[in-house]
């Protein structure tokens, strides 16, 4: 354990490298986490909805992915600026997302009592559009450190899935099964080998698939719901990894291979919209 604080539904661990920081989530809490793993100091900021990840913007901000609309958070005034709102209602709320390298946002979504093909996958970059239909429980979402591949999880699907990326991604097809009985897979990281690190909700571990997507290592948690994980620290050799309840704690561990620091959205304009406080 690396922070001393429990959450409902941990998520989205981001390593900001220009910081020092952990970024995470507590979903059903509602609230960004922006911690510091070597003190164990740790300040959680209060929002107005679930949201599914927070990640670090070129201008210092951190874009939230809140239920129903993206939104760029002032960590020094709390201060809140909609970004663009989603198109889907209000049974359905944003999940885990990701940076591509050209810093463009990728999200999905969820309806809140999982109905099959009822989500999306979306990317911003001051646009909003859909690109995969028909998602049931939209989570991980990575690429190879070439940038040519990008990784994807359909949690309900049982697998992960890759995808040719060029901007937008082509011919997907499967990486790795997750077998059932192991846990659900969840949010993943892509190392700098090409090494795919998939947590397993329900499973109590984070497995790490070859980039031929070949099992070749299983890291065991004192946890049975694994969310999500990320490299960070200074030799960005740690991984960290998130819990939900009944556990809901962060965790680190060596991983013995490096991996990529968050990758920060590529920030617009501000918007002609007045910024909004949180409360």
């Amino acid at each position: 354990m690396v922070i001393p604080v429990r959450a409902e539904l941990g998520e989205g661990p981001r390593w900001d490298a220009a910081t020092g920081r952990l970024l995470w989530v507590d979903i059903e809490g509602r609230l960004l986490h922006v911690s510091d793993p070597d003190s164990g100091a740790d300040r959680a900021i209060a929002l107005d909805n679930r949201m599914g990840v927070g990640q670090p913007t070129t201008d210092g901000r951190v874009l939230v992915a809140l239920a129903d609309r993206l939104a760029a958070l002032d960590l020094d005034d709390e201060s809140l600026e909609t970004l663009v709102p989603v198109p889907h209602g209000p049974g359905l709320r944003i999940n885990d997302g990701a940076c591509d390298p050209q810093g463009r946002f990728w999200f999905g979504s969820l309806e809140l009592d999982f109905a099959p093909r009822a989500g999306a996958l979306y990317r911003y970059d001051g646009e909003l559009r859909e690109v995969v239909n028909e998602v049931t429980l939209s989570n991980g979402i990575g690429w190879s450190p070439d940038g040519t591949l990008m990784y994807y999880v359909d949690t309900l699907t049982y697998g992960v899935d890759v995808f040719d990326f060029d901007g937008l991604p082509s011919g997907r097809r499967r990486f790795a099964t997750i077998e059932r009985g192991v846990g659900a897979p969840d949010g993943l990281a892509v190392d700098d080998e090409g090494g795919v690190w998939v947590a397993l909700y329900g499973g109590s571990a984070v497995r790490r698939y070859s980039a031929k997507g070949r099992l070749d290592e299983v890291i065991e948690l004192p946890a049975r719901n694994v969310t999500s994980c990320c490299f960070g620290g200074a030799d960005r050799r740690r991984l960290f990894v998130t819990t939900a309840a009944p556990d809901g704690r962060v965790y680190a561990t060596d991983a013995a291979v490096t991996g990529p620091p968050a990758q920060r959205f590529q920030s617009t304009a501000p918007s002609e919209a007045e910024p909004t406080r949180r409360r």
